[in-house]
């Protein structure tokens, strides 16, 4: 019987492909091989872009540059998930990374391809601490430290060479990560002392953008590996698992000048080249709307189903969705509540919603509701919170759903899962909120005084930012549903709202 060691190796089945490093990117990790060099890879199937990528190792003692390099920079990259209604599972093998290395190691290689005629855009993805001021980066005679500091001796080598600026391209999830990564870059150089003319250079030479990804990437499919290998024919230690769907928004919005930024977007748009190979790449005025849709309908559907469909005995995700009931109720709270609070065209947010609902129900994928639980007060609070307010302010209605999950969130803290009377293991970092329901359930065990409990997480306002007893109809609204709730459970208690 054959073993995966007894197999070839990738790059003994698989021929790489030299083309021209177009591209350095900092980061070799999961969510990039999986997102920006699939998306690369198909741009040049497509015939669209013709170019490679360079991988820079962002942290010194750890990463898989070693392994990538021992394979020739080549990869499988299984897709998997629902499409079209169907179960879908596909693998490609991607060329696109041509040299992966680790600057502490090589750092005159990360300064040879500084001044390359070919290098034309810098990616990265070196997590939400990798966009940050340090104050130690002096030395550019070696590696610095932090990423901002290695983009800097990259951009000074290139200056110094007389090379033109670059498109700087942060996948890091944060709010405004081209333009928080453009004012890094400058108080670093000044922090530094660099000459005025090299400053503008980095300001001004260089195109930064913001950007927001979107999807979900399990990474090595540890439980699926020796039979994917066996499948295949080859071992591959570096191969990665994603979802079908992907989305990458990208603005130019790190400028004032709004015709700069247009054309700025419009030359990202060309030297990437992916509308040709049909991704689902979007150059936008602003990434603003599309993260508030991601956060408002997909995370913001997790954070109200999760309290809901736990008390109702439910253990995940795709579990909700099937279910007729509760499916209905996360499909009600997305279209009837969340869609008419965003400033994209109805068409487009339907689509997306959709495909949400769709990414729910990947038969890959089991998400238990205990892992998005985590700290759902403050995730109640950023990402449901303000549809809830929209709502009541902008459309003078009533959001029924997401209150119903306030309510089912104030029994969820109470600790005991409604369905079986188990305990529930609470986990929050919120010690405040934490001691205001632990103090309110015990009063209520005394007086059975559900308003009472309402009142206070109502008025939180420390919390909050606001108190939401005073706008009409939501205590009276949340004190009937936690009645409700507690008298008649889950189930029963959400038939005035679906049914």
């Amino acid at each position: 019987m054959t073993q995966v060691k007894d197999l070839p190796l990738i790059n003994e089945v698989n021929k790489k492909e030299v083309r021209p490093v177009k591209v350095l990117q900092f980061g070799e990790g999961n969510f990039l091989r999986a997102f920006v060099d699939w998306i690369i890879n198909s741009a040049n199937k497509a015939g669209s872009f013709d170019g490679g990528v360079a991988v820079v190792q962002p942290i010194e003692q750890f990463g898989r540059v070693k392994e990538l390099a021992e394979a020739d920079c080549l990869y499988t990259l299984y897709l998997q998930g629902l499409q079209d209604g169907k179960a879908v599972r596909q693998h490609e093998v991607i060329k696109t990374i041509q040299d992966a290395f680790n600057p502490y190691l090589d750092y005159n290689k990360f300064l040879e391809y500084a001044v390359s005629d070919d290098l034309q855009c810098v990616i990265s993805n070196t997590t939400e601490a990798g966009i940050a001021f340090d104050e130690n980066d002096t030395d550019f005679s070696k590696c610095p430290n932090s990423y901002p500091g290695k983009l800097l001796a990259l951009l000074k080598a290139r200056y110094e060479a007389g090379k033109k600026g670059l498109f700087i391209v942060p996948c890091e999830l944060i709010d405004h990560n081209g333009a928080t990564l453009k004012e890094v870059m400058v108080k670093l150089a000044k922090h530094n002392n660099f000459d005025a003319k090299f400053i503008n250079y980095v300001e001004n030479e260089n195109k930064y953008f913001n950007t927001l990804v979107d999807r979900i990437v399990p990474g090595y499919p540890r439980n699926d590996a020796e039979q994917f290998q066996l499948d295949l024919g080859y071992q591959d230690q570096n191969m990665v698992v994603g979802e079908i769907f992907h989305l990458w928004c990208i603005d130019a919005q790190t400028v004032e000048d709004k015709k700069v930024a247009k054309a700025n977007l419009e030359e990202l748009k060309k030297f990437l080249g992916t509308e040709k190979a049909g991704l689902n790449v979007l150059f936008v005025d602003s990434i603003v709307p599309y993260k508030q849709r991601k956060v408002k309908i997909l995370n913001g559907s997790h954070t109200t189903l999760v309290p809901v469909s736990y008390l109702a005995g439910i253990d995940a995700v795709k579990e909700t969705i099937v279910d007729e009931q509760l499916g209905k109720f996360v499909r009600e709270f997305i279209f009837d509540e969340v869609i008419p609070t965003i400033d994209i065209p109805k068409d487009q947010m339907v689509a997306y919603s959709n495909s949400v609902l769709e990414r729910y129900m990947n038969p890959y994928v089991h998400h238990l509701l205990m892992s998005i639980a985590l700290n759902s007060s403050s995730k109640y609070k950023e990402r449901v919170l303000p549809t809830v307010l929209q709502n009541i302010q902008n459309l003078n209605t009533l959001p029924k759903h997401a209150l119903f999950s306030l309510a089912a969130l104030m029994v969820f803290y109470r600790g005991t899962r409604l369905s079986d009377g188990n305990k529930i293991e609470i986990s929050d970092t919120n010690t405040a909120w934490l001691d205001l329901l632990n103090g309110l359930w015990a009063q209520y065990d005394k007086d059975k005084n559900a308003n009472a409990v309402v009142t206070a997480v109502l008025g939180f306002k420390a919390h909050w930012g606001v108190d939401l007893n005073e706008f009409d109809g939501v205590n009276e609204y949340v004190t009937a549903s936690l009645e409700a709730i507690l008298a008649k459970g889950i189930r029963e208690a959400i038939k005035e709202i679906v049914d």
